[in-house]
């Protein structure tokens, strides 16, 4: 039984390994994106590009929220996927509100720059969806860092279907739409992880004492 015992705890701690490492890559390419998105998306006025570097920084800290609690119980991880769910709420209203001011002024953003951008960025989103893919039914915690990555796939093929649109038709509507697609895509993640790290905190609660 001994033996038996400890292989499990081998076998715990060499995934966690694995998990850890994933979510390290991950955070690095997150927020050295959601920089380079950041820039661009001010230097081509596109409300796309803003959105979609929103969301890297948004990933960012999930990841690190994910380091965190990698080798905690469940009721920190449930916190952590409850703050995502707070931060991606917070970002999502944040980008309504940037698609709203560019409406105001109504400025054509850089279709060729939102292009090679967005291009990088789906390209570098793939890579860590394949990075996740083995681990995204682990636990709530690497779930929920699956769902913002497939999210980015997402947003990140919208962000060049806008750069097209924006080159064809002359028009910042397609940036604008886009936007505002995206921020429509974090509220409904928001609410997911939200409604998962309460049910969550309620499983943990019901637990006796002991089991905790």
């Amino acid at each position: 039984m001994e033996s038996c015992c400890q292989g499990k705890a081998a076998t715990l701690e060499r995934l966690r390994e694995r998990q850890s490492r994933v979510l390290k890559v991950l955070l690095v390419a997150n927020a050295a994106m959601f920089l380079l998105e950041a820039a661009f998306g001010v230097v081509a006025q596109s409300t796309a590009l803003l959105g979609d570097s929103l969301d890297m920084l948004g990933d960012a800290l999930v990841y690190g929220a994910s380091l965190h609690v990698l080798d905690r119980g469940l009721r920190s991880k449930a916190k952590a996927v409850l703050l995502k769910g707070g931060v991606l709420t917070f970002l999502g209203l944040g980008v309504l509100a940037e698609a709203a001011f560019k409406l105001a002024r109504g400025t054509r953003p850089e279709a060729l720059t939102i292009g090679w951008v967005g291009l990088l960025a789906l390209a570098v989103n793939i890579a860590c969806l394949l990075l996740l893919l083995r681990h995204r039914h682990h636990d709530i915690n690497m779930a929920s860092a699956w769902t913002c990555s497939r999210n980015d796939i997402i947003a990140n093929v919208s962000v060049l279907l806008a750069a097209a649109a924006v080159a064809t038709w002359g028009s910042a509507w397609p940036d604008i739409a886009v936007g505002v697609g995206i921020a429509a895509l974090f509220l409904g993640s928001a609410v997911g992880m939200l409604r998962s790290g309460f049910d969550a905190l309620r499983t943990e609660a019901q637990r006796p004492a002991a089991l905790r």
